[in-house]
């Protein structure tokens, strides 16, 4: 994933403290945005990709499930979808105006829940 982006980013759950990603790579074209990770080796832990603007995705030709976060503009969880398996569509989530997709199980370890706030800042940064 190291070409979607030069200044990797960590998103934290800012209700918990708990590290969303702490290797949060944004994309920068319509292209990246369009492609995803479609065709990109399984996220490793801490990988996350952040789509922006954004407000629905697709699976279609993933080979692997996907844990993602919705966010509005202030950052605020508006939905979450668990193990999102290759092949299916969340067409258009109301509000939305990102995406962060993550390895299956972070929305869990993070302590996710609808109307927290995810928080991005730089790698490294202490909160």
């Amino acid at each position: 994933m190291t070409a979607l982006a030069t200044a990797p980013l960590e998103a934290r759950n800012a209700r918990s403290g708990l590290v969303v990603a702490s290797r949060l790579r944004s994309t920068r074209s319509m292209w990246e945005r369009l492609r995803g990770l479609l065709g990109h080796a399984p996220l490793e832990a801490g990988e996350a990709l952040l789509i922006r603007p954004c407000n629905g995705i697709h699976t279609v030709g993933m080979r692997y499930p996907i844990d993602v976060v919705f966010v509005d503009r202030a950052g605020r969880i508006v939905r979450l979808a668990r193990e999102v398996q290759p092949l299916r569509f969340i067409p258009w989530v109301r509000r939305a105006h990102a995406v962060i997709e993550l390895p299956v199980g972070m929305i869990d370890a993070s302590c996710c829940a609808e109307g927290d706030t995810v928080e991005f800042v730089a790698a490294g940064v202490d909160a």
